[in-house]
């Protein structure tokens, strides 16, 4: 029998390929399952060389092999899967791992730590991303090129922009104005300037604002040259701000200082002026070195110096009111905005020390012009020639004019004899009947007689009053006094009589003689006792 064993055919278990074949002799001969490739090396140094050798802070190469809620496994060729925290994913805070990387996907990651104390081997995708930006970054600043990225986030003050790492831009500097709402920005993609770079502080400042600037040159050369002092600009307020206000012309930004909104003191141009206002504005300068712009919304307004100067005349009578006391004089507003002086030279007829002594802040009284310097803006004003009376000013004589004075000079105020008189009470209804039936004037004179008894009735009960008290002091001093001494009782009681009566009731001088007359008839009962 002999050694050479058949395989059985038609059957699909087995087959030459999986499982080698025969030769013509047929002998087996089995399928080659390795083949060496080593080229005379040794198995270890073989295991060797496919390791790869890196230590913390380097780059390495590697594709994602398993994607977690909270990290991401990554296939360096290491003996074991680096791990990536998703804090170490991206730039951005809050993302979700399966939006940034993909199975499969290949990836850079910088080594943070080689092994934890877990024994894992550290990875941080975000780190690569940083190291190899900034050099992308400071290329970039040291040639003045712009960058681009999309805004990923609002922060305090600004938005960051994903250029590669967090660039931080300026609210300020968004836009050629400042803008104060800064959310329409996430997600757009902008190209901005790199204004500062720190990599020790991982600080990247960009400006938008620059890039326009830059972009906008050739425009704004342009408007600058067509525009030209003296002109009158509509424009609408951009900002507000403590020295000022920003106006946009229409491409470029002009300032209004705050000398300059109104001819009024201004405490803060907020109280002026608001953003989005349209407002009217005449141009006072341009300075084409250094593209500014200097507005002026008070010379688009009427000077109310000139305007008073215009109305009033020196030697007119007008009302003002004090509003500070000074060394030399006193000021008075007599308009809006507008104040005068009145030197301590006039104040009155009478020599005068300080101010003080004539007016108090807040009171109201009125001044004679006897001077107006419209160049110097001063106004010199006279409570002493005022005194003396005069022509009002143009304001005032609808009621302090001529027709409100009498034959004499008194003031009777003005003519209502024109006026419709509608009576609002009943008491008013009255009064109305009787002045139609008996004239304006025979009104108050039936009025006064109504009022003289009572007064008369008023003043004798006061005199009665005033001797009764009078009397009492007599009886009381003379008794004591004559009890003392009867014969100097006399002269006692005439002196406290007179003083007593004269201080309680001036008035009452007849009635003292008369209780000083009857002040002797009390000795007696006084000398009895």
């Amino acid at each position: 029998m002999s050694d050479t064993q058949v395989v059985p055919t038609g059957t699909d278990l087995l087959s030459t390929e999986a499982m080698g074949h025969f030769d013509e002799d047929g002998v087996y001969i089995p399928r080659s399952i390795t083949e060496d490739d080593l080229g005379g090396g040794s198995l270890e140094d073989a295991m060797a060389g496919t390791i790869v050798e890196f230590e913390d802070g380097d780059l390495v190469q590697g594709t994602v092999v398993k994607i977690d809620r909270d990290e991401v496994l990554l296939d360096i060729g290491f003996k074991s899967e680096g791990v990536i925290p998703v804090r170490e994913l991206s730039i951005r805070n809050d993302v979700d791992p399966s939006e940034i990387v993909t199975l499969g996907e290949a990836v850079e990651a910088l080594v943070l730590q080689k092994e934890d104390k877990e024994g894992r081997l550290i990875l941080s995708k975000k780190r690569a991303q940083y190291e190899r930006a900034w050099g992308t970054i400071e290329k970039l600043k040291e040639a003045d090129e712009v960058v681009s990225g999309p805004v990923i986030e609002v922060v305090k003050g600004g938005l960051i922009v994903d250029i590669g790492l967090r660039g931080f831009l300026p609210a300020s500097l968004v836009e050629l104005r400042r803008v104060r709402e800064l959310q329409p920005y996430v997600g757009r993609i902008i190209e901005a300037k790199i204004i500062e770079l720190d990599r020790n502080r991982n600080n990247v400042v960009l400006s938008r604002r620059a890039w326009l600037e830059e972009t906008q040159k050739e425009q704004r050369g342009e408007f600058l040259v067509n525009l030209k002092p003296g002109e009158r600009r509509k424009g609408v307020v951009s900002s507000v701000v403590n020295f000022g206000a920003f106006v946009d012309l229409g491409g470029m930004d002009g300032l209004v200082h705050v000398s300059e909104l109104s001819w009024k003191h201004v405490d803060h141009p907020s109280s002026v002026v608001s953003v989005g206002d349209e407002i009217d504005v005449e141009v006072l300068d341009v300075d084409l070195s250094k593209e500014r712009i200097s507005l002026s919304l008070k010379a688009t307004q009427t000077d109310p110096w000139q305007e008073f100067a215009n109305s009033h005349q020196v030697g007119e009578l007008v009302y003002g009111r004090i509003t500070k006391l000074v060394p030399f004089g006193s000021f008075v507003q007599v308009g809006d905005g507008i104040e005068g002086l009145v030197h301590i030279s006039e104040m009155a007829g009478h020599h005068v020390d300080l101010p003080e002594q004539v007016v108090t802040p807040g009171e109201e009284l009125w001044v004679k012009i006897i001077d107006i310097d419209l160049q110097r803006r001063r106004i010199s004003l006279s409570i002493k020639q005022a005194a003396e009376g005069g022509e009002v000013s143009e304001e005032y004589r609808e009621a302090f004019g001529e027709h409100a004075y009498d034959e004499e000079g008194n003031y009777v105020g003005p003519v209502f004899a024109e006026t419709e008189f509608t009576p609002e009470t009943e008491a008013q209804a009255a009064w109305a009947d009787y002045v139609a039936e008996h004239g304006p004037t025979d009104g108050a004179a039936a009025a006064a007689p109504a009022a003289a008894p009572a007064a008369e009735a008023a003043v004798e009960e006061a005199a009665v009053e005033e001797v009764a008290v009078a009397e009492v002091v007599v009886e009381e001093v003379v008794v004591e006094e004559v009890v003392a001494e009867a014969p100097a009782a006399e002269v006692v009681v005439e002196e406290v009589v007179v003083e007593e009566v004269v201080a309680e009731a001036p008035a009452a001088e007849v009635v003292v003689e008369e209780v000083v007359a009857e002040a002797p008839a009390a000795e007696a009962p006084a000398a009895e006792g």
